[in-house]
């Protein structure tokens, strides 16, 4: 299992990758909105927000709050380590149960479109 620190570096390092997304590929596909990632065998939840500029800087809350985000994904530390590491891939996971992501129709496309 990893650790808090290590999952709030993974999330810092998603954010630098969604930096290098292109800003025609933002412009178009962006919108923004609240994200909640809730670290299901830690009982964390990181909440940041992605808008047009890039992905702010993930903040820690207790996992009670997880209704508050547009966005809500839950993975499991290793998970999420893993998959931001490029050694699990994001439609597999979401396939076998993995991850799981709550959020209206208009942005899972979206999101399919960055990630």
């Amino acid at each position: 299992m990893a650790t808090v620190e290590e999952c709030r570096a993974a999330l810092r390092k998603l954010a630098e990758q969604f930096d290098e997304v292109d800003e025609e590929t933002r412009a178009k596909h962006v919108v923004e909105r609240t994200i909640g990632c809730r670290i299901s065998d830690l009982d964390t939840t990181f909440y940041g927000r992605i808008h047009h500029g890039g992905l702010d800087p993930f903040q820690e809350f207790p996992a009670k709050a997880d209704g508050a985000a547009d966005i809500r994904l839950t993975i499991s530390s290793d998970d999420l380590v893993a998959l931001v590491a490029g050694e699990l891939d994001m439609t597999r996971a979401l396939f076998s149960g993995r991850v799981k992501i709550e959020a209206s129709f208009g942005d899972m496309l979206r999101l399919r479109k960055l990630l």
